[in-house]
């Protein structure tokens, strides 16, 4: 594997609402150097809808030596809107790359459902809820998306000079004569366990270098089986916000770093060009020991479990991380 890497969060923007309320440099320094040198990364696939986020903690995973995936991350935005913030990020990425670093510009991520224009919905799980069982519906989405993109990569083309790349979900299908790199956001579960391995396989073999992006689970006994689901285990409130983690979970940190090692053995062993696991910590699902009805980071992918007062520690999937990419 090329690029070991990891996504780190800078905040994600819905209906103007940062998931990330503080965005500390020197903590951003911190943790991008524990990447580097704990976790043994050799990328960061840096996430979030705040353009100047993006831009200096791409400066400062640049300056340590990283290979910055720049990936502007919409919430609930409309093509125009999207278009608007590609162009931004476009240029900013532009001013990282042109001072020397590698940069890989993620011209999205799974936008057909996570935004409105390509399919009808007030929110991701409507969108989601209509698809299923429809693939009709998942064949004209991704004509939509298709459309989108070819005429959104020639503006990014315009201000941004390196390797282009778009984060699917496999339905959508994209036209990959205009990327660079075929990212793919492939999350193992029971049902799709036989096949996952062979299915990289063969998406490998097609040809052009292939990135893993958005894998992972969460922190309790049986979210491997449900991987893409697993964080689905929490009650929110009216905003959206994880409240309360629903009855019947049991901490157990073994098994994501279990699935973790797994999943990225199975990269390695298929040829894949990159990875990147989701995630470094989630903020937005504190830690709180003792009390296991408010102890959020069950429900997160994170590797470390972050706490109220922002501070973190490492979970065992943060040593299975470790140990695999210092190995390959």
């Amino acid at each position: 594997m090329r690029a070991k890497g990891i996504a780190y969060d800078t905040g994600f923007v819905r209906h103007g609402e940062n998931s990330v309320p503080t965005f500390d440099l020197d903590a951003v320094r911190r943790d991008l150097t524990v990447i580097r040198d704990d976790l043994h990364c050799t990328a960061v696939h840096l996430v979030g809808g705040d353009p100047g986020r993006l831009e200096r903690a791409a400066g400062i995973a640049a300056g340590l030596g990283l290979e910055v995936w720049f990936s502007p991350y919409p919430l609930e935005l409309t093509p125009a809107e999207i278009l608007s913030l590609f162009t931004d990020c476009a240029v900013r990425a532009e001013r990282v790359r042109a001072a020397g670093a590698e940069v890989v510009f993620v011209t999205g991520v799974e936008l057909s459902v996570m935004n409105s224009g390509f399919l009808p919905g007030d929110d991701v799980m409507d969108r989601v809820g209509q698809l299923l069982g429809h693939p009709e519906r998942m064949r004209d989405v991704g004509e939509r998306l298709r459309e989108f993109l070819a005429s959104a990569v020639p503006v990014v083309r315009q201000h941004f000079g390196g390797k282009l790349t778009y984060a699917c979900i496999p339905f959508e299908n994209p036209d990959w004569d205009l990327f660079d790199v075929k990212s793919f956001e492939l999350i193992r579960s029971a049902e799709v366990a036989d096949v996952y391995e062979e299915s990289i396989r063969t998406v490998v073999a097609e040809g052009k270098p292939v990135a893993i992006t958005g894998f992972g689970t969460a922190a309790w006994r049986g979210s491997g089986a449900v991987a893409p689901r697993s964080m689905e285990i929490v009650e929110n409130d009216a905003s959206g916000r994880a409240v309360r983690v629903l009855p019947g979970h049991v901490r157990d940190e073994t098994e994501q770093a279990t699935y973790l090692r797994e999943v990225l053995e199975t990269f390695e062993a298929a040829g894949v060009d990159a990875a990147f696991v989701h995630l470094f910590a989630l903020a937005s699902h504190p830690h709180r020991p003792g009390d296991p009805s408010r102890d959020l980071d069950v429900a997160s992918p994170g590797i470390v479990k972050v706490y109220d007062d922002g501070t973190w520690e490492p979970k065992e999937a943060f040593a299975a991380v470790a140990e695999v990419y210092s190995r390959i």
